[in-house]
């Protein structure tokens, strides 16, 4: 049997299932409770496709169900008559599916051109379910094996297929929800037709205001947003940078304790780290009465504003920097450095010349994620923006305040994707017509040049400031989970953790009595699930853009970042939107959190795997396919083992952030899946301060365990290089001599 017809004959087998054996619509209880069977196939609630059609008047699900019958027709005739055929009967089922979908719900037609052409419905239908899923799946992959038949992409049903699956879900996960919530934009409450808000707000004084520039007002909040994000993004790239050459180019003796400080800031819920900086710098902070008392410095208000957002910023995002750029630093070929020297280049003209370019890819990746991150940043600017909103908490409070003007927050989204747009294309624009590439199979020495004097003694005093700083950040938070109530009882106590995580043995078994144990439970689930997937999806996507040619392919690398751009609180909005109703309805399941954390982290895994890729030679790829490997036996084999500094930062971080997050899941949360970040801000607004900063420290510890156990699976990358720096002060370190006979 030839391998497309295997492959073919399973996802059609795949398809007949769908319509036989699975329910077609969603079940109440979940489909892997498994009380469904008691009433399959007779009862209407659980009852597969073909029995819907059949006995419970679903005739609209008619024409999907012949879409799988002409696939499977197609199956058994002539491989050049069937090529075409076989694409457009995949396409025709996805089409098919999203509009039956779309066009009825629960009562009936949603359309009214609907029931104006086909006259109205005596039922409406449910939310999919797992057969419907199934099926839309079903005709995704006939329709890429298809186009993999008619020779897309050389025939390589592999990448076709990735490609095909990738947009089918970002379309169902990014554009669908997005799309639902700037529909809304332009409807009145009852749902008609009505862009009077849209046109109100997009000329809104108050976003666009300059005034701040001529008369020394305060500005616009777009222009407030944007230049917060630049300079978060340039700190927070300088000091990421800073970090990873300290940790590869110098003999820093704490290099491992290096490291985990620098993943501490991103293991933290970012309003905690507001906290501890107000514990610090507030009117009544530590260092505030200190400097009052000893220099006689009047207390001020100056950490509520754009300077404490952006020093939260800076420190809540140099470790995404750090991790995105430690592999490209590490990956910077010895040889070319060697060549330099060897042409009498001095150390600084060196770096400057041949090293910081060749790290150009991972600076340019580094500041657009830091300039995303603050700009979809939530948290901090919740805590410390005082009266100086950004657009993220001017999108919240304009659909949970008094406003309640879900046509404004709309807008302001819309101009926070507009800056989006503009960094993404200035960072393509830079990186534009250039080769990185440094890893190419060929052997080198395996020393790395040694840093100049002038750059090695600036990264220390960059860095270790900055470390110091953050050691005391954490030595607040720590310090708070023992005192009884800061500022009044400064008396230690293990109350806040008792309350928190208490354990009894009750009747020969452990009772986990502790307040916060279901919401740990629930957290620590949701971020294991979501994080492998999170990574494998993301160095997928990256793959794909970076070694395979298809039509769009800019246009998909932007629709990725396009979730990673958009406020938490309009992702976790759009989803409510979007996913509250037919066709899919996922809210209150486990199933939506997993799905907002996949497709909003996804990003980085991207953006990191792009960096790290763009430095490994095409003819590594080349190589493993003249040998006659497919694309996913070169990805497992070659692309994988050299891109572990990658995966291993998609997964610390996609699993990071699915604890940490808030914007997002404070929205999706539900009584059966409460999140650790929404449990701790329900602490906090009940003033339980002490008990929120022991589950908080907790996680911490939790997520650093984890962490560790992520670097230990998934191992270091092998260079057949040994990480040696060259000695500074002429002194000569000896290279390996080859063993002669």
């Amino acid at each position: 049997m030839k391998t497309h017809n295997r492959r073919l004959d399973i996802v059609l087998a795949l398809g007949l299932a769908a319509f036989t054996i699975f329910p077609w619509y969603r079940i109440d209880g979940g489909f892997f409770g498994f009380g469904w069977l008691s009433g399959f196939p007779v009862e209407p609630a659980v009852a597969p496709g073909f029995l819907q059609i059949a006995a419970f008047g679903k005739w609209w699900l008619v024409l999907p169900a012949l879409a799988v019958l002409a696939a499977l027709s197609v199956r058994f005739i002539g491989d050049a008559a069937r090529r075409g055929s076989l694409a457009w009967a995949g396409a025709a089922g996805i089409v098919i599916m999203a509009l039956q979908g779309l066009a009825i719900g629960l009562s009936g037609w949603n359309w009214t051109i609907s029931e104006a052409m086909l006259g109205t419905l005596a039922d409406g239908q449910p939310p999919m379910g797992a057969g419907a899923v199934l099926a839309a799946l079903v005709f995704v992959f006939i329709f890429a094996f298809g186009l993999a038949e008619r020779g897309v992409m050389k025939g390589d049903a592999f990448a076709v297929a990735s490609i095909s699956l990738l947009v089918f879900l970002v379309a169902v996960f990014v554009f669908y929800p997005v799309g639902s919530m700037l529909v809304g934009a332009f409807q009145d409450f009852d749902g008609s037709f009505n862009p009077e808000g849209f046109s109100r707000n997009i000329v809104d004084p108050s976003i666009w205001s300059l005034d701040c520039v001529i008369g020394g007002r305060r500005c616009g909040i777009a222009w407030r947003t944007f230049w917060l994000a630049v300079m978060t993004a340039g700190g927070s790239t300088i000091l990421g940078l800073a970090f990873a050459l300290l940790a590869t180019r110098t003999a820093f003796p704490y290099k491992r304790s290096l490291r985990l400080l620098t993943v501490l800031p991103i293991i933290t819920p970012p309003f905690v780290v507001g906290l501890a900086l107000t514990l610090l710098f507030g009117r009544s902070g530590v260092i505030t009465e200190a400097m009052s008392t000893l220099i006689g410095v009047e207390p001020g208000r100056w950490l509520y504003g754009l300077t404490g957002i952006w020093i939260a910023q800076v420190l809540s995002f140099t470790p995404i920097s750090f991790l995105v750029l430690i592999g490209v630093v590490e990956g910077v070929s010895p040889s070319m450095e060697e060549a330099s020297q060897t042409l009498r280049a001095n150390r600084w003209r060196t770096f400057w010349r041949i090293s910081l370019p060749l790290m150009k890819p991972g600076l340019a990746n580094a500041f657009l994620i830091g300039f995303i991150e603050s700009m979809a940043d939530f948290g901090n600017p919740l805590v410390l923006g005082g009266s100086h909103g950004v657009l993220s908490t001017e999108i919240f409070f304009a659909v949970v305040g008094s406003q309640n003007d879900p046509s404004r927050a709309a807008v302001l989204a819309i101009i926070l994707l507009c800056f989006t747009l503009t960094a993404f294309l200035a960072q393509r624009f830079w990186l534009s017509g250039k080769s990185y590439a440094t890893v190419t199979g060929k052997g080198d020495s395996g020393a790395h040049a040694a840093l100049p004097r002038t750059v090695s003694i600036a990264v220390h005093v960059l860095v270790i400031p900055w470390a110091l700083f953050t050691l005391v950040v954490y030595g607040m938070i720590l310090v708070g989970g023992f005192v009884k109530t800061w500022g009044l009882d400064n008396s230690l106590t293990l109350a806040h953790y008792a309350k928190a995580f208490s354990v009894e043995l009750r009747d020969g078994g452990i009772a986990w009595t502790g307040v916060a144990w279901n919401s740990f439970w629930t957290t620590m689930e949701i971020a294991l699930i979501s994080a492998p997937l999170t990574a494998a999806v993301g160095l997928l996507t990256a793959y794909l853009i970076v070694r395979q040619k298809f039509a769009g392919r800019e246009l998909f690398e932007f629709a990725l970042m396009m979730s990673f751009a958009i406020p938490g609180t309009v992702i976790g909005i759009s989803y409510i939107m979007a996913f509250n109703l037919p066709p899919l309805e996922m809210t209150g399941s486990a199933l939506i959190l997993v799905a907002c954390f996949v497709f909003r982290n996804m990003p980085v895994g991207v953006r990191g795997g792009v960096a790290a890729m763009s430095q490994l030679d095409r003819s590594l790829d080349e190589a493993s396919l003249t040998l006659r490997a497919d694309s996913f036996r070169t990805i497992r084999k070659v692309i994988l083992p050299l891109l572990r500094p990658a995966i291993t930062a998609a997964l610390v971080y996609s699993f990071v952030r699915a604890i940490t997050s808030i914007s997002a899941v404070i929205f999706l949360v539900s009584a059966e899946y409460n999140m650790a970040t929404a449990y701790i801000v329900g602490l906090v607004e009940n003033g339980e301060y002490g008990v929120a900063i022991a589950y908080s420290s907790m996680l911490i510890v939790v997520m650093i365990a984890v962490i560790a156990g992520f670097q230990l699976i998934v191992g270091e990358r092998r260079l057949r290089r040994e990480n040696r720096i060259q000695a500074v002060a002429g002194v000569p370190v000896p290279l390996p001599q080859e063993k002669t006979a």
